[in-house]
């Protein structure tokens, strides 16, 4: 179960299907930017939903705009920085973790995938702290994702910690009621 997009490319994107990315984005270059009517999502916007590095790869080397914001004011950005086990990757991890500590990969693996997508993401010229229509930056939701190295990279590209969302937190006081200890650390090294 899915999102259905509007958008043939939206859609390529977000199955990770990058042979029909190409194909649509060749035939027409217009294809690259166009936005779902439904949700609002740019091609990397879907790709980045899923967290299908490979496409998002292919989109960036193609110029995607990364700033372009969908229907929640919602960039790239913020779903890089939203993206999270599926509850299939957490069935998978607790089902392995027995044998072998295949689950224990696995979820090494995804948390890798996920670093990756979002050092793409900050390499281009994204606007680090892009608001959503919550109030919210990609800092906070890494740090309501738990995600200590997100956070790390985050404020490596000088992520504003002082914005507050709609329910008036910053990023630190997020990770101060959901009780991370790491996050807060590091957002007060950071201060």
């Amino acid at each position: 179960m899915g999102i259905l997009y509007s958008e043939p490319i939206c859609q390529a994107a977000y199955d990770d299907d990058l042979h029909q990315v190409v194909r649509l984005v060749k035939t027409d270059a217009r294809n690259l930017n166009v936005q779902d009517e439904l949700f609002g999502d740019t091609p990397i916007i879907a790709a980045c939903r899923r967290g299908n590095v490979q496409t998002v790869t292919y989109l960036l080397q193609q110029n995607a705009d990364v700033s372009i914001r969908n229907k929640k004011q919602r960039t790239c950005l913020h779903y890089a920085a939203r993206r999270t086990f599926s509850f299939l990757d957490y069935l998978m991890i607790v089902i392995l973790m027995p044998i072998l500590l295949i689950g224990y990969l696995i979820m090494v693996e995804k948390t890798k995938r996920n670093a990756n997508l979002m050092k793409l993401i900050l390499n281009s010229n994204v606007e680090i702290n892009a608001v959503d229509c919550k109030g919210n930056t990609a800092l906070h939701y890494a740090c309501q994702r738990k995600s200590d190295h997100l956070v790390s990279l985050l404020l490596d590209k000088n992520a504003d910690i002082s914005i507050t969302n709609a329910d008036n937190e910053t990023p630190l006081d997020i990770a101060r009621r959901l009780k991370f200890k790491n996050i807060v650390t590091i957002l007060k090294k950071s201060d």
